[in-house]
């Protein structure tokens, strides 16, 4: 029996000509996805013919647009040169076109669409029927008095830290204050996430019970009908006692309308998410006659919304009165929940939380910025400061400890 024995030179040949065919391939697989590629660019272009955009590369977008954490800055900037939406492309024939005029944003937010945290039909129907009565005003309302428990220990905190002599990074005493919030209110958590975790003992803190003035005296630092607005004292009138402060309110919250118009004034300048991505599922065609194909990318702008100045006149300038009582706007002109029966099922319970946290606040301390250290929004899956949130913090006097020493 006799055995072939390949000689070097033929299984040279034979791995040459392997690697040949396969080089072959992968040319040829890359020549496929390079056609595809650019037959859909095309597509795209053809689609996206009614929205103006800046220049794009044909490969690299609008990357030279783009610097890091510039993205709001460009955003506002577009805004005032396509006042309804622009096309942002991202490479090659990737593209997400950016909304931001309220009738636009009616028309998506009034349609499905597959997107983050976005189900689809009877089954997303079944899950909000299932959530909406826990979220029911009346039923909020018992929480009040916890959102207060943790927003007194925040302020203690903060009080201890008054003598460093220096401004105080609010962001992060405010993240524990939120998530020690929604810790006792959806998992009736006992203890304290501020004062549990581990932290330097200078920053622990506690929180304080007790009574103090009377309701009448209270009102008036937080906006109730008849009273000056948020914290203005009228002359003559005490300054309400922190022990108690949030006694009068709790079954008022819809009773303070200037710290209400001051909270949405904030939500529109810093929308807390400045954009939800969408697949469209189905084609639309938008009130002026533009329409979107199905298979296109959509990013409702809610930063640029908040920002477009054919929808708010001098839109960086921060006046609570444009949501005065009896203002007008257009539906879906402030979306800090976004709109539509897909809006944020908690907003009634970040509204009470803010109000609280405002009110208790301004009863205790007076905030000042700190001019060196201008907070820099930047855009993330919620809207950020790049360098932090530096407050200097005012003590003001609490009439009880003033009792105690006459």
């Amino acid at each position: 029996m006799s055995v072939s024995v390949l000689s070097p030179s033929r299984l040279l040949g034979d791995v040459s000509g392997i690697l040949q065919a396969a080089s072959l391939l992968i040319l040829l697989l890359l020549l496929i996805k390079a056609v595809q590629l650019y037959l859909h660019r095309q597509w795209l272009l053809k689609a996206l013919q009614q929205f103006p955009c800046p220049p794009s590369h044909w490969l690299f977008g609008h990357i030279q647009e783009l610097q890091q954490d510039q993205e709001l800055q460009r955003i506002q900037k577009w805004v005032e040169t396509f006042p309804s939406a622009c096309p942002h492309w991202l490479w090659g024939g990737k593209v997400r076109v950016q909304l931001y005029d309220p009738d636009y944003m009616k028309v998506i937010l009034g349609r499905s669409g597959y997107g983050l945290l976005l189900l689809n039909g009877q089954t997303w129907f079944q899950h909000r029927r299932m959530l909406t009565p826990a979220f029911h005003y009346d039923i909020l309302k018992p929480y009040v008095g916890l959102m207060a428990d943790s927003v007194r220990v925040m302020l203690d905190k903060w009080e201890e830290l008054l003598g460093q002599d220096s401004p105080l990074e609010v962001f992060q005493h405010v993240s524990l204050m939120t998530l020690d919030t929604i810790m006792k209110c959806a998992f009736s958590h006992q203890g304290s996430i501020q004062v549990d975790r581990p932290s330097d003992p200078t920053e622990e803190g506690s929180t304080t019970e007790g009574g103090g003035a009377g309701e009448d005296q209270e009102e008036e630092a937080f906006g109730f009908s008849g009273y000056p607005p948020l914290g203005q004292r009228a002359p003559g009138l005490p300054r309400p006692c922190w022990c108690s402060g949030w006694n009068c309110f709790r079954n008022h919250l819809d009773q303070m309308p200037y710290t209400t118009m001051c909270i949405k004034e904030a939500l529109r300048l810093y929308p807390p998410v400045p954009g939800i991505g969408r697949e469209l599922s189905t084609p639309v065609t938008f009130p002026d006659g533009r329409s979107l194909p199905k298979g296109i990318m959509v990013l409702l702008s809610i930063y640029g919304l908040h920002h477009n100045p054919k929808v708010w006149p001098n839109p960086e300038v921060f006046d609570p009165f444009r949501f005065a009582p009896g203002s007008a706007q257009h539906s879906h002109a402030f979306l800090p929940f976004s709109g539509g029966s897909r809006n944020c099922i908690g907003k009634q319970f970040a509204m009470n939380e803010l109000k609280v946290a405002t009110a208790l606040t301004l009863l205790r301390f007076e905030l000042l910025p700190d001019p060196t250290r201008i907070p820099i929004p930047i855009a993330r899956l919620v809207l950020k400061s790049k360098n932090g949130i530096h407050l200097r913090l005012r003590r003001l006097p609490n009439p009880c400890e003033d009792k105690d020493q006459l």
